[in-house]
């Protein structure tokens, strides 16, 4: 099978370029000026951003709560996925206590049958001992090369010994470690005073959960990540005091990596007064303007690394079951399919970050970050055809209705966004054509080596 994309604008960390892709059996063959060869398939990509395909390093799909499920599995999930332009996903493949991670992988192997985009996982752990730790090798043979910690939730938390022990051997074995980072202590007990004086609406949620509560945490892990000698991955940064404990790291000569999301870009902690607030809980919580531009000049300066959407969705009848109580209800939202339209509209399109920076943060870093570079997140000859072509002309409103994950509900509903994903290939197969998915599931698991750890 030959594909050839046409006229199209590349976009790369490197640069911008007006270059044809010539495509083979799933691989990049040829990148030139006006290829003249015979194919399959003609793509005409002109007046159009080409990208290698968008990765979303954080995604929560059939993740059971105990009182509730996530509203989108992986069939759904990687359907509105694809439509957003991500060719990859890593979800978190839990490991729930009293579980090994081989129980843990072989579940989310099946959970991702039929995935309409490719898929990986990261490994996260809810305890940590001896047992353990002699698990880590097996499931870096079988192309699983990070994991995840919490210091929050009572089912998941591990506490700071456990972190120190966990980031230790983990870059023992060159695996790259995320950590959940809030003082669940204090938040826990802000939960119980803002109770006793009735406050219990979706106002309460990022009282409970100021900047302080997630800044400590991650002053916190920076000092276990340096006496562990161990790279840190921040997952959901969502404070400007957040990013400062990171930088003081950094300066000290530390080995951090940092992800957002798009919530905590556009959406602030004035929606929840809104009618319908359930569905902006979320952990950590939507903050304030001021943090929205520190972490937006962040990825300017290339202090961010990778951007993820933490999707997580609910139906509003899900998030009915706390019963109006901020503490009960669950947490999470959806945001698959618009994290390129809304980093497009919100981030290139004001100036904030480049077109190359956006190709950085969306694809090449998570790549390098997770192990799959250079087969994957950039587009080079030899590399995997997995592309995104970017339409940048008009403009539409984001809708759950016209979404394609199984949710009721969207925290971005009504926004106004630039452009959209036109097509997108998987593995050279054109799976997303004129905004519309043709083919399902083709996605296949990736299997990924060690951390390019472009930071150590």
């Amino acid at each position: 099978m030959r594909t050839i994309i046409q006229n199209g604008t590349l976009v790369r960390s490197q640069g911008i370029e007006q270059a044809d892709l010539l495509i083979e059996n799933g691989f990049i063959k040829r990148i030139a000026s006006g290829i003249q060869e015979q194919a399959d398939e003609v793509i005409d990509a002109g007046g159009k951003l080409v990208f290698a395909g968008f990765i979303d390093t954080h995604t929560h799909f059939d993740l059971d709560l105990g009182v509730t499920v996530t509203a989108d599995n992986f069939i759904t999930g990687t359907r509105a996925a694809a439509l957003g332009g991500t060719t990859t996903v890593l979800d978190f493949a839990t490991q729930d206590r009293g579980m090994t991670m081989q129980d843990a992988l072989d579940l989310w192997h099946k959970k991702a049958e039929g995935s309409s985009c490719n898929y990986g996982f990261h490994m996260a752990i809810s305890e940590w001992d001896g047992e353990r730790a002699a698990e880590v090798e097996n499931m870096v043979a079988q192309g699983v090369t990070s994991f995840k910690m919490y210091m929050v939730y009572d089912a998941m938390r591990l506490n700071d010994g456990e972190i120190y022990a966990a980031l230790k051997h983990m870059a023992a074995l060159n695996c790259i470690s995320g950590v959940h980072c809030e003082n669940y202590d204090i938040l826990n007990e802000r939960i119980h005073e803002l109770n006793s004086i009735g406050m219990r609406s979706p106002l309460a949620h990022p009282i409970s959960r100021p900047n302080a509560v997630e800044a400590e945490a991650v002053s916190r892990l920076m000092r276990i990540g340096q006496l562990a000698k161990a790279p840190v991955w921040v997952v959901h940064l969502s404070t400007h005091e957040g990013l400062e404990e990171a930088r003081r790291a950094r300066a000290r000569g530390q080995e951090v990596y940092l992800e957002t999301c798009p919530q905590y870009l556009v959406l602030d902690d004035t929606r929840y007064g809104d009618p319908d607030a359930e569905k902006f809980i979320m952990s950590p919580p939507l903050r304030k303007s001021e943090d929205q531009d520190a972490l937006l000049s962040a990825m300017g300066s290339g202090e961010i690394d990778v951007i993820g959407t933490d999707h997580c969705s609910f139906m509003m009848s899900q998030k009915a079951l706390g019963g109006g109580e901020f503490s009960k209800t669950p947490n999470g939202g959806a945001g698959v399919q618009n994290r390129a339209q809304i980093i497009y509209t919100y981030a290139v399109r004001t100036g904030r970050i480049t077109l190359q920076q956006m190709a950085a943060m969306m694809s090449e870093n998570a790549a390098r970050m997770f192990g799959m570079y250079p087969h994957r997140g950039v587009l080079r000859e030899g590399a995997e055809a997995d592309i995104t072509i970017y339409d940048p002309t008009g403009e539409s409103k984001i809708s759950y209705r016209t979404n394609a994950h199984a949710c009721d509900n969207s925290p971005y509903e009504g926004m106004k966004v630039l452009g959209g994903v036109s097509d997108v290939l998987l593995g050279g197969q054109h799976i997303v054509k004129n905004g519309k998915l043709i083919t399902e599931g083709k996605g296949r698991f990736v299997f990924r080596k060690s951390s390019g750890r472009y930071r150590a």
